[in-house]
Formats: structure tokens, sequence, C-alpha cells
């Protein structure tokens, strides 16, 4: 069983689509770090994926497929497994970004810290890592 576990937000997907090192990272450490996404934060990311896939002049159906291939290296988790930390992330988060409690209700219930570029969850008692700085956790 991997040692290290991280929530990765829908803005680190994209990234790992669009982007080398976010897909690098959670390929190099895959064998000993679990990476969890909620449902809600993977539709966020095909949704957002495709229209900035449009807006570049790209194609948004090879972007959504390298999207569908990470699901292999990541683990999808539902409302069954955070569902129940809701009102506690809505409160956390407050007005910053309602939307985002998935990501926080996930970490809560799982007690792990947060991969994400989004600084509304800063200050929610959760810890986050960036993209810059993420290694240094997986490294440990």
């Amino acid at each position: 069983m991997p040692s290290k576990a991280l929530v990765v937000d829908a803005n680190i997907l994209i990234r790992a689509v669009l982007g080398n090192k976010a897909r690098a990272l959670i390929e190099l450490y895959g064998e000993n770090a679990s990476f969890f996404v909620p449902e809600p934060a993977y539709l966020e990311a095909e949704e957002h994926l495709a229209a900035l896939m449009v807006k570049r002049g790209g194609d948004p159906a090879k972007a959504l497929g390298l999207l569908r291939a990470m699901r292999g290296l990541v683990d999808l988790v539902g409302a069954d497994v955070y569902g129940g930390f809701e009102s506690e992330a809505r409160e956390r988060l407050g007005a910053r970004d309602p939307e985002d409690w998935p990501v926080l209700a996930a970490a809560l219930a799982i007690g792990c810290p947060i991969w994400t570029e989004d600084t509304d969850f800063f200050g929610c008692g959760v810890a986050t890592w960036s993209s810059g700085r993420v290694e240094m956790f997986l490294k440990r």
C-alpha cells in the first residue's frame, strides 16, 4: 500500500494533460503515493479542459482522451467516501469557492493534503501543496 496520499484538484488534472510536470510526478510517484480525485473534480476538469482546448484552437477530443487515460493513474472517489464531511468542508470554505467542497471533504475524510494551484483552500485547516513544491512531500 502506498505510504503517501494526496487529494488532487481539477486544476492539477488539467495541468497533467496540458503540460508535463504534473503528469510526470503522478507517474513517477504512483507506486509510493495514492492520488485521490473526487468525481466532481474530475468532471470539472473534463468541462474546463474541453473549453480550454476550443479556446486555444486545439483538439478537445484528444485532450479528453488524455484526461481519461489519467484515470488509470489516480483513484476516483465518490460521495460515499467524503459525503459525511460536506457540511464541515462548506463551512471551512465559506464564500471562497463553495463548489470546491468535495476536494476539501475528501481531504478531511482520507486525512491527507490537497495538491492544487487554487488559493481558496489556504487557511482551511488542511495542508495544501502546489505543483512547484509537491515533490518535496512526495519524496519524504
